[in-house]
Formats: C-alpha cells, structure tokens, sequence
C-alpha cells in the first residue's frame, strides 16, 4: 500500500498529481480567497478592540523582515519566512493577549495574522526549499 493510502484508508491508488507540488485550479483559488478573508477578519477585530491604526499600519510589513534571513542561506531563510508566515505564533499572541488582559500582544498578533492573510490573498505562500519562489500557492515573481 502507497503511504497515501494508508493514511487516508483509501483504495490503493496514488494521490493526485499536482504540477511542480503545487496546489491550482479551484483549490488554489479557495486558499486565496481564505487568505482574504482572513485579512478582513483580522483587521476587523482589530478595529473592534479599539487597535490604533497607526501601529497597524507600522506593524503590518513587519513580518516581511523574515526574509532578510536569506542572506544566511536558503535553508535558514526558508525557515525563518515560513515561522514568520505561519497563523501558529501570532495565533498564540492573540490567545496570551486576550487571556493575559495585554492589548498590545493582542493587537500585534491581530496585525500579524492580516499580514499573513493578505500574503495568501496575493498568492505569496509558505516556502519551499529550492527558491524563494517556490511556494505552496504556486511560482511567484517573474518566472509565474
């Protein structure tokens, strides 16, 4: 049996082939249109709970920093990129900052997971390993 089918229970078939590993067609347009959702989800409960706009519009390329790692190596700024651009760690900032009374964590978390939306609304997705261009949501840059 294929790993696939036996994580799945499925009939011993492979998987789908997807060009180069990368989600298209429906799929990818869904995962976009999630991405913009969450963007304006997350910049609207930022505005629920009175976030300065200032600091949202300071904050929100923040995460973009990440690639700045890069100049280490494509493993280490691979790393870093999809850390930064994963819904993980500003979803746990968002939970201390609710539970913990702190309004900065919580707007910054809010922040960060709008940035992350609006990356996935653009089609940038998390990376691959072989070139910064290569992500889940398909090539980007010049060679798309």
């Amino acid at each position: 049996m294929t790993d696939f089918a036996v994580s799945t229970g499925a009939a011993v078939t492979d998987p789908p082939v997807v060009d180069g590993g990368y989600v298209r067609g429906t799929p990818k347009t869904l995962l976009r249109l999630e991405g913009a959702t969450v963007l304006v989800c997350a910049t609207f409960a930022f505005s629920e709970v009175s976030g300065n706009w200032l600091q949202y519009a300071l904050l929100f390329f923040v995460p973009d920093i990440s690639m700045l790692a890069y100049l280490f190596g494509r493993r280490t700024g691979t790393t870093l990129y999809n850390v930064a651009h994963s819904y993980l760690a500003p979803a746990i900032l968002i939970l201390c900052g609710h539970l913990g009374d702190l309004p900065l964590a919580l707007s910054a978390g809010l922040i960060w997971i709008a940035h992350i939306g609006f990356d996935r609304a653009a089609g940038y997705g998390l990376k691959y390993g072989t070139a910064f261009a290569d992500t889940h949501l398909g090539r980007v840059g010049r060679s798309r």
